[in-house]
């Protein structure tokens, strides 16, 4: 078994917040904090000069704001996963950070180990979001599909049993839920997260899941 720690780069302009997650993550022995930002310019320089393995990214900071950042870092090294831990449950704000391809979306009141184990669960191709606010994403991007101009043309056609992960994603299941309702390994499932975001051109699993609700190609979850 791997040994290998996951490096975290933590972004937040509240010293004393900065504290308390410090001493969480420091606690973990798959955990490396190897640096800490204190708005969206610094994180930009420190995410290029440590590229680490995932970004915690605040959003309200003052001059160069979490959204941009993530939009930049986003851009600049795509496989650095960036999930955000704010305040705000503003609905722009949601909706922005994973345009921009953030893998999470996370409130401050979240319990410390609830936390941990949603950062872990990024690396295991889960997205880091409540039920709750996914299915305020899903329902936003429901609402707002007459607005939207899809792309001319979409690079292959989902397979049956692609669209049957994609609506277990849309409803919120996890990887080892979606094997266990499918009857097929975690491995699978994760081959076919991965065919599911190529042919869609997508980042990660929320944009698949918001992406083909808003073009019918999956149901919504009642």
């Amino acid at each position: 078994m791997s040994t290998e720690k996951t490096t975290i780069l933590l972004v937040d302009d509240h010293a004393l917040f900065r504290q308390g997650l410090r001493k969480l993550l420091s606690s973990e022995k798959d955990i490396e904090l190897v640096g800490e930002a204190n708005d969206g310019k610094e994180a930009i320089d420190k995410a290029r000069e440590l590229v680490p393995d995932l970004v915690l990214m605040d959003i309200r900071m003052p001059g160069c704001d979490g959204l941009e950042a993530t939009r930049i870092i986003k851009e600049e090294m795509p496989h650095v996963r960036v999930v955000m831990l704010t305040v705000s449950e503003e609905d722009a704000d949601l909706f922005e950070a994973i345009r921009f391809g953030a893998e999470g979306y996370l409130l401050k009141t979240i319990e410390a180990q609830q936390l941990v184990e949603l950062l872990k669960g990024v690396f295991r191709g889960e997205a880091a979001i409540s039920r709750t606010m996914a299915r305020k994403l899903l329902d936003e991007f429901a609402r707002i599909a007459k607005t939207y101009q899809p792309p001319i043309l979409i690079r292959g056609d989902l397979t049956p049993r692609e669209r049957e992960v994609l609506q277990l994603v849309s409803n919120g299941a996890t990887d080892k839920e979606i094997a266990a309702q499918l009857f097929i390994s975690e491995r699978t499932v994760k081959n076919h997260l991965h065919n599911i975001l190529e042919k869609l051109q997508l980042h990660n699993r929320v944009q698949a899941a918001t992406y083909a609700l808003r073009e019918g190609i999956i149901q919504r979850h009642r």
